[in-house]
């Protein structure tokens, strides 16, 4: 398990600067006793298939009152943004190290330290202490058992897979995430927002050769159905655990040579909430060994903490062994993805 953590850090380390902020100085000693009666308002992206249902009544039992907001991972950050000003959000979880750059850049986050910190591979949150790593997170393409897997995503820019595969929308992470994780093979300074005209032309078949989801459509239950005829689809990590054991159902997982792109799911307290003391409590309590054991075991998720890891299900520790992370040059996708898909949603997406 050290080893596979050891290997995430090449693909997840964003050597992103951010500024310093302002909230370090605003920030009260917190170590008092807090009431944990009152409200924390929590936004995740992580927070669907009973995962806000089980955590709102987890927390409860521990005296906490939570309420979880479920919001896009392509909305979230922006979400938080645009509240910047009349906050209504105490602590967030789920975003990738990326999103809470641009967090971090609005001054958005409160640093601070939780006590399970020494349990995680600090490399794979942020350097200074805004946010921490919950759940690793493997995006993977799978496919029925009866197909052949095809080597890697560029192969599905063949005509032989058009309509074959579905993938999410791009106004999500996982999709947005795959996509970078094509283009930057394409790396060329000459070429248009940094890509070779190659590398254009892989994503515009892979994305037109694809089924894309629609809104709410369950990934698994369509690639089961045979009247839909799809037979691979993208899917996260513990999704992909999740619905095996739903369906008690063993998907193919496709290995590239060059890996999977890997995405870390980090907690942070917002610099806005006038119930730091309280997110922080909380953040102690969720990212703890025990609580994400059971959150991996209910949810499939890989836990970031090693403590944790060690007391998770079977076919979650065979799963982090198997696949490996694909080496990413992250600080150059922050600087171009939001450009990136808005010129594949203008001129690909049909």
């Amino acid at each position: 398990m050290k080893k596979f953590l050891t290997l995430m850090v090449a693909g997840l380390a964003l050597g992103l600067a951010a500024c310093g902020s302002s909230s370090d100085k605003k920030e009260a000693k917190d170590d008092g006793k807090v009431d944990k009666s009152e409200q924390l308002v929590i936004y995740s992206n992580s927070a669907s298939d009973g995962r806000k249902e089980w955590l709102t009544e987890e927390a409860k039992k521990e005296g906490f009152n939570i309420e979880v907001v479920d919001i896009p991972g392509g909305e979230l950050a922006d979400r938080l943004i645009a509240e910047k000003n009349n906050g209504v959000a105490d602590l967030v979880y789920g975003l990738n190290n990326i999103e809470y750059n641009k967090l971090k850049k609005e001054d958005l986050l409160t640093k601070y330290k939780p006590k399970w910190a020494d349990e995680v591979d600090l490399s794979l949150g942020d350097k200074d202490g805004y946010y921490y790593p919950i759940v690793v997170q493997p995006l993977v393409l799978i496919g029925k058992k009866d197909v052949k897997m095809p080597a890697d995503w560029t192969d599905l820019t063949q005509s032989s897979y058009k309509g074959k595969y579905g993938i999410f929308a791009l106004g999500g992470g996982t999709s947005k995430t795959v996509l970078a994780s094509i283009l930057v093979r394409y790396k060329d300074k000459d070429g248009d927002l940094g890509i070779s005209d190659k590398g254009w032309d892989v994503a515009k078949k892979y994305i037109q050769n694809a089924y894309i989801y629609a809104q709410d459509e369950n990934f698994a239950t369509t690639l089961l159905d045979s009247e839909k005829n799809i037979d691979y689809s993208m899917v996260w990590g513990s999704g992909l655990l999740l619905a095996e054991k739903e369906h008690n159902y063993d998907f193919q997982v496709m290995s590239p040579k060059v890996g999977v792109p890997f995405v870390t799911e980090q907690t942070a307290v917002i610099s806005s909430s006038k119930k730091k003391a309280l997110a922080k409590e909380f953040i102690n309590w969720f990212g703890s060994a025990d609580i994400q054991a059971k959150w991996s075991e209910k949810f499939g998720s890989i836990p970031a903490n090693t403590k944790a890891l060690e007391k998770s299900p079977e076919n979650v520790k065979t799963f982090a062994d198997e696949v490996k992370p694909q080496k990413i040059d992250w600080e150059f996708v922050a600087s171009n993805l939001d450009k990136w898909v808005e010129k594949v949603e203008l001129e690909y997406v049909k």
